[in-house]
């Protein structure tokens, strides 16, 4: 060996730079060593050492032996013709490359490692394409070695073989480089293989062995003790002329060392030095490795201080192998000397957190504890006073790799004992969860227990999560076992949304519990039974079951909220009353302070609060007879309910309901003369009256305060009685007061005497609107229309306010009139009202007219009264009714001139529209047929949904399967969509059968529903009992996919010689209209693109399919959608089997999105998951705020369960659907379920709670000036802050309302929650987003002026810096510098560099020394300063 290894002296060199020439040479820095990866790997003699990150770059070690000829070859060697498909996939490889290259560059930069999850993504992506390259290959071939630390050694090469596999079942081409690439990996990752064999696989593989290739086999038979084959390999490259590096010589120092061998191995570099290599930092290292590996600590000093006399020197990573070497052969005692002697030069830190990474994989956590606690960084933490969290990567990955629950006990112990952790056996913990290590999660629980800390039950629900979604109840009953052991029971918010959604029902979960031997009495599980019964409206079975004597003790609170729900849906009037009496008198459900009639006051108030106007008035009656139901039964309720239930009842324009519920109020404790409707409050007003009169004292106050009161009784006659006796001392309230009682009596002439003597004691005094309407209301109703409108007019003189509320009531004075058919009376007050401008003139105030004349069957008077005020108003009341009519009555000239009118001026598809409703509406189908198959009629989704809502409130079946089954060829009809308006009605009338034979129709018009749709038709099947004949919702996916496409024949190729005339010349070939096609595009020319495109098709040029993609994505970044379709349509036609790209498809949800196109949007996406594509991240985005701008939630839901359902995640944030959902349910008045939503997105812990921005939602309310949304997210935001500590949500607030300019709210909110002053990070954040555009220094010195005590100052100052800079404004740049020197503040290098470039911007001289570096340099050294640990 000696022998061969001396000859290599007279090999005769390349001329490469690779090859070694004779002389001292050291190689410098290998850039083999650049992609060694993490510390850990067994590259010895290859591949050792790797520079830190910062001066590390994954572009420069992409090429490590950069004199052999490129591993890529040309086309011509690889049999490929360079036509425009293989410009195009190779133009698109080079993107995903350069993108893949940066990721993984930006990894190792920062890390020195790469993630599994961050490779496999590339990997991916790159597979997704369908032609990866060379490039990508070898890229992803080079990451599976020692940069992945975390991973096991197996897993590793596991990846390796599947990715290359993988690719070359793609087409990828492999040479040389990936061969040589797939050894080091091997290596790297200890895999024992045959060298002969693989040789003779990449002879099998035509590809030829270079001097790489046989340098890393040596090292492989090096690694196995194999002297005697790295022998034959050595003569082989001598017979060849390849010269002998110092990475072989490497290899032989191991490889005689693990024989045993040391003088053999010691002798190498005597030989080196003779061959003119000198040794060099790697060749030490492996000497240095054998003595490890062997536990010879002498001789490693003894190298240590030979190195250090010579012109060599080692660096920490390179004594971190000897510390691997040393832990790996179980020598770990003299691992500390090692350590001891790292300077912890620039990098020490991701080099030694890869070390304990490598040392944990390996089983050698001992060993990377005591590495862990050389980190410098600790020393720091410690004398800055913020939260110690180092060492958080260690312990995760311990979790990950299973450590047993003792060390991690001991190495939380020691990390807090030695204050480097704060609490790190909750971190531990966490990681555990995150994991859903079950086991590990208990045992540490029990830890925790045992120190005294708390164990809280939502803890568990991580672990509980994924069993509830994949409804594993044997795992998730393991799962509370653990709870009962720590003696944590299962809370109500544990039961309902983490156990029970688990099982099928609720008795399948009792069941459940009783086989495990697990209570079934606690109070979780009790409540959630009782939610469940209550929501789904069960009354009767909820008070057999709360009625059971047996039934434990449970607090109405618990379920308060679902049986309001169930009371708000149920006609079961008796039930409720039964049940509510039932939680009056029992103890058992009043666990807390206040006693069982204290909370059923409550609940009655809760049952008021959570409906809106609409649905007390829709309930009016069922409300009444409950109430009074309660009466019957000696329900009452103290005074202060009382009266937030008369507020709500006001509020919501329902006064009548007061005195049903004032009735419940105790006489002789609720009346206790502090409420004004109380009859004692009365008694005592009257004794208090009378005690004034008797003493000559002014009475005026109190005889106001109790005409009051009488009012609140309904009691009119003894309040007129009082009035009389006490009339010289009547005030203005009072008369208010007796005037409303009296209209609301009917009395109106009482009402007029009480208003003339009020005008007669003071001529300019005023009643509110409401007064005034009651008023108007009452005469019209009594047919004295004159005195009506001359309040009206004594409103406007007196300028009396009309507000919202008041229109309403207008309205309905106005509809009442309209009811009797007194359209001059309807007319006079219309005109009246307008005239004046009390209101503006809306359709629903315009509609009484018409009502008016339908009432009396005058449809030409209606019809000209509709006709007039769409003249006059713009507004079209009631025409449908007016149509159906003219219909009904078979009046064809009106119905003509109604038609023509329309037609005119809404347009000839309305007109349609109008006509199609009105003779659905009258059963005229066969006319309706005829107009609905009108040529050139389009669907309308929002007039068809309005019809289709009108069949269901009404129970029209018959009419509304009309509708469905006429639109079947109505022009870009969702058919869907018609066919779920019609299962919804099938399940309000419970009719199976009728549910079946819809999805007998859909299927033989090939309907393809969506899944809320089988849900529905599933639902209502299983209620009836019935089988579901489809498996919800995978099935339609699969009757897509297997649908055969059809293939029609390939058009023929007209001849180019004979279309001279066109725009395109016939002298061009195919290529040339390519490359116009491209030029055009890429100079955002999209339209002439789209020109010379359509020239071309009449011409009969068959392209290929890339200019088509190319276009469709041109047309589509400028909106324009409908010329990318035919540009699509003409793609389809030339080659049957064209497919949009992910690009175009992205584009294409976008634009739909953005035209509010949303089920359009839906189908896209849809149709690129069945072809296994991946949407961009922005066009779900923009398709999920389009969803949530107009309401759909189950849009939202759809989309996210398609998104979560990819192979591949996108990283998007769930914040985009949490947030487009709050603002659909906002969208759709439901702002408690909004509010809701966020707010438990901020209350359940964890990562998300910290970093999840709701900026969104406030910044859409805002701009929508939705003031009631506004105060409801309001509340929350404070609520969070002030209970939960959780501050994001108040400073997104915060910061939206300063980007709206609406600085006093800003200020308010910052009095409110000043703690939103010490959130740095977010308001960093925002300071470095506003410094992006120009204009925005204003907003940055707003927040500065609010938080005058920010202490980021320097912070702060340098992004005004950048603002300035981006204004150019060189002034308030220099004013900025001169401030900042004078409150003695150190400007930094990217300040000064921008300054600079504003003063040489200007022509003027720098008045200081400019920084020599770019503004990147100086940016990302400070980024990397402020982001240092």
């Amino acid at each position: 060996m000696a022998a061969l290894l001396r000859s290599a002296r007279l090999v005769k060199c390349l001329p490469s730079g690779l090859l070694q020439t004779k002389g001292k040479v050291r190689n410098g820095l290998p850039l083999s060593r650049l992609y060694s990866g993490a510390i850990g790997g067994n590259g010895t003699g290859v591949c050792l050492r790797q520079l830190v990150p910062g001066s590390y770059s994954l572009n420069r070690c992409l090429w490590p032996y950069g004199a052999v000829r490129p591993y890529t070859v040309s086309l011509e060697q690889r049999g490929l013709t360079t036509n425009e498909s293989s410009v195009g996939v190779r133009s698109k490889q080079a993107q995903q490359f350069d993108w893949a290259l940066a990721k993984l560059d930006s990894s190792v930069r920062r890390t020195g490692r790469v993630t599994k999850t961050l490779l496999m993504r590339i990997f991916h992506d790159i597979c997704r394409t369908g032609c990866p390259s060379g490039n990508q290959a070898l890229l992803l071939f080079r990451s599976c070695g020692s940069l992945l630390p975390e991973m096991p050694l197996e897993e590793r090469t596991e990846l390796a073989h599947h990715m290359w596999d993988k690719l070359q079942e793609l087409g990828a081409s492999y040479d040389a480089s990936h061969y040589n690439a797939l050894v080091k990996v091997y290596l790297q990752n200890e895999y024992k293989f045959s060298p002969t064999e693989f040789l003779a696989k990449m002879e099998a593989a035509g590809v030829q062995p270079n001097r790489v290739t046989y340098q890393r086999l040596i090292a492989a038979y090096c690694h196995e003790e194999d002297i005697d084959g790295a022998s034959t390999i050595l003569g082989f490259m001598k017979s060849k002329d390849l010269p002998i590096t110092e990475a072989v010589f490497n290899s032989l120092v191991t490889g005689h060392a693990r024989a045993g061998d040391m003088e053999s191995a010691e002798s190498i570099l005597p030989v080196m030095k003779g061959a003119g290599i000198e040794p060099g930092p790697d060749t030490y290292v492996a000497l240095l490795n054998a003595y490890a590996e062997r536990g010879d600590m002498d001789k490693i000093k003894q190298t240590l201080e030979a190195v250090e006399n010579t012109d060599t020197s080692l660096m920490d990573r390179d004594l971190m192998q000897v510390v691997f070497s040393l832990a790996k052969a179980g020598h770990q005692q003299h691992v500390p000397e090692i350590v001891d002697r790292m300077r912890h030069d620039r990098g020490y830190v991701p080099d030694a957190m890869n070390l304990c990474l490598s040392l944990i994989t390996q089983g050698h956590e001992d060993t990377a504890f005591r590495v862990l606690q050389t980190f410098p960084t600790f020393e720091q933490e410690n004398l800055s006073g913020d939260t110690r969290n180092l060492g958080n990567f260690f312990l995760r990955h311990c979790v990950n790799m299973n450590k047993p629950v003792e060390k991690l006990a001991r190495y939380c112990k020691e990390l807090q004992d030695s204050n480097y952790h704060d609490a790190p056996l909750q971190f531990t913990l966490y990681c555990c969860l995150e994991a859903k290590k079950t086991a590990t999660s208990v045992e540490l629980m029990k830890l925790m227990k045992e120190q005294g800390q708390p164990i809280r039950p939502h803890y568990f629900w991580p672990l509980l999560n994924q069993h509830t979604k994949d409804h594993t109840t044997a795992d998730l009953m393991e799962v509370l076992k653990g709870m009962q052991e720590l003696d944590v029971p299962a809370d109500v918010e544990t039961m309902s949304n983490y156990i029970l959604p688990a099982f099928p029902s609720v008795a399948a979960a009792r069941d459940a519990f009783k086989d495990m031997n697990l209570s079934l009495g606690s109070e979780g599980f009790l409540s959630s039974d009782v939610r469940f019964e209550a929501r789904r409206g069960n009354l009767t079975g909820l008070l057999v079951m709360l009625s059971d004597p047996s039934f434990p003790p449970l607090d109405l609170s618990t379920f308060r909220n679902s049986l309001i729900h169930g009371f708000r849906r149920s006609d079961d009037v008796e039930s409720m009353a039964k049940i509510t009496d039932l939680l009056y008198r029992d103890e058992r459900f009043s666990q807390g302070a206040t006693g069982p009639a204290e909370g059923v006051s409550y609940l009655l108030y809760n049952l008021i609060d959570g409906m809106s106007a609409v649905d007390v008035q829709t309930q009016e009656d069922k409300l009444r007879q409950y109430f009074n139901q309660l009466k019957t039964m000696g329900i009452v309720i103290p005074v202060n309910i009382y009266r937030g239930i008369r507020n709500l009842l006001d509020s919501y324009q329902v006064p009548e309901l007061i005195k049903d519920v004032i009735i419940l109020v105790n006489d002789e404790e609720g009346l206790n003369t502090s409420d004004p409707t109380s009859k004692g409050y009365a008694q005592m007003l009257e004794k208090k009256l009378a005690e004034l009169k008797s003493e000559g004292k002014p009475v005026g106050a109190t005889l106001k305060q109790l005409i009051h009161s009488l009012c609140a009784e309904e009691n009119l006659d003894k309040a007129l009685e009082l009035k009389r006796q006490h009339e010289a001392d009547m005030v203005t309230g009072g008369y208010g007061a007796l005037i409303h009682l009296c209209c609301r009596h009917d009395n109106v002439e009482e009402a007029l005497n009480l208003k003339r003597e009020l005008s007669q004691k003071d001529t300019d005094v005023c009643l509110d609107a409401s007064k005034y309407v009651a008023l108007v209301k009452v005469l019209v109703k009594h047919d004295r229309l004159e005195e009506a409108v001359d309040f009206l007019k004594e409103m406007k003189e007196k300028d009396v306010s009309v507000v919202d509320s008041t229109v309403t009531l207008i309205f309905h004075m106005l509809n009442m009139a309209a009811l009797k058919g007194d359209v001059a009376a309807v007319q006079r007050l219309q005109d009246t009202l307008f005239t004046l401008g009390l209101v503006k003139p809306t359709a629903n105030l315009c509609s009484p007219l018409i009502t008016a004349h339908l009432q009396t069957k005058d449809f030409s008077g209606a019809l000209e009264a509709a006709i007039e005020c769409q003249k006059q108003f713009g507004q079209l009341p009631r025409i449908h009714d007016v149509i159906c009519g003219l219909v009904e009555n078979g009046d064809t000239e009106l119905l003509q001139k109604v038609m023509d009118f329309i037609s005119q001026e809404r347009g000839e598809m309305t007109m349609l529209y109008n006509l199609f409703f009105a003779f659905m509406q009258t059963g005229r189908h066969r006319e309706a047929r005829k107009i609905i198959e009108t040529p050139g009629l389009r669907a309308r989704a929002g007039r068809l949904q309005w019809y289709a809502e009108k069949c269901i409130n009404t129970n029209q079946m018959e009419s509304l399967e009309s509708l469905v089954e006429m639109t079947a060829k109505l022009f870009e009809c969702d058919r869907d969509e018609m066919y779920h308006y019609l299962l919804r009605l099938c399940k309000d009338t419970d009719d199976w059968r009728k549910a079946e034979a819809t999805w007998t129709k859909m299927q033989e018009e090939n309907v393809i529903p969506r899944e809320r749709t089988l849900r529905l038709l599933a639902d209502i099947l299983k209620s009836n009992g019935q089988e579901v004949p489809f498996e919800v919702p995978e099935v339609w996916y699969d009757q897509a996919a297997a649908k055969p496409v059809s293939k029609p024949p390939q058009p023929k190729v007209r001849s180019i010689k004979s279309f001279n005339n066109q725009a395109a010349t016939a002298e061009d070939s195919p290529t040339d209209y390519q490359l116009k096609l491209f030029t055009l595009c890429k100079k955002g020319k999209a339209k002439e693109a789209y020109g010379l495109l359509k020239d071309v098709d009449r011409m009969g040029v068959a392209l290929g399919p890339t200019p088509y993609n190319i276009l469709i994505r041109a047309l589509l970044a400028e909106g324009d959608m409908e010329d990318a379709m035919v540009v699509k349509e003409i793609a389809c036609n030339r080659f049957p089997e064209f497919k949009m790209n992910d690009t175009a498809n992205s584009l294409l949800m976008i634009t739909q999105a953005k035209r509010n196109l949303t089920k359009d949007g839906l189908l896209t996406l849809k149709s690129m998951l069945q072809a296994d594509q991946v949407p961009s991240k922005l066009s779900i985005s923009r398709l999920v705020q389009s969803l949530g701008s107009n309401g759909d939630i189950e849009g939202i839901q759809e989309v996210e369960t398609l998104i979560k359902g990819l192979d591949m995640p996108l990283n998007l944030s769930s914040m985009v659907f949490i947030n487009n959902t709050a603002l659909a349910q906002i969208k759709n008045g439901d702002l408690d379920s909004a509010v809701e939503g966020l707010e438990a997105v901020y209350t359940q812990g964890g990562d998300m709670s910290q970093s999840a921005s709701m900026s969104f939602v406030f910044r859409k309310v805002l701009e929508d000036k939705n003031e009631a949304a506004l105060d409801k997210l309001s509340a929350m935001a404070e609520r969070l802050a002030n209970h939960f500590a959780s501050y994001r949500a108040a400073s997104d607030l915060f910061l939206q309302l300063l980007e709206a300019n609406m600085v006093d709210e800003a200020k308010l909110m910052l009095t409110r929650c000043n703690a939103v002053a010490e959130q740095k990070d977010v308001l960093v954040s925002y300071m470095s987003r506003v410094a992006r555009n120009p204009g925005q220094v204003g907003k940055i010195k707003t927040l500065l002026s609010i938080i005058p005590e920010f202490t980021e100052k320097e912070t702060v100052y340098s992004y005004m810096m950048k603002c300035y800079d981006v204004d150019n404004d060189l002034v308030s740049a220099k004013a900025l510098y001169q401030q900042m020197q004078s409150e003695g503040m150190a400007v930094d290098e990217l300040c000064l560099k921008r300054l600079a470039k504003l003063y040489k911007n200007s022509g003027e001289v720098v008045p200081f020394s400019e920084p020599p570096e770019s503004f990147k340099f100086y940016a990302a050294k400070l980024k990397e300063h402020k982001g240092r640990p």
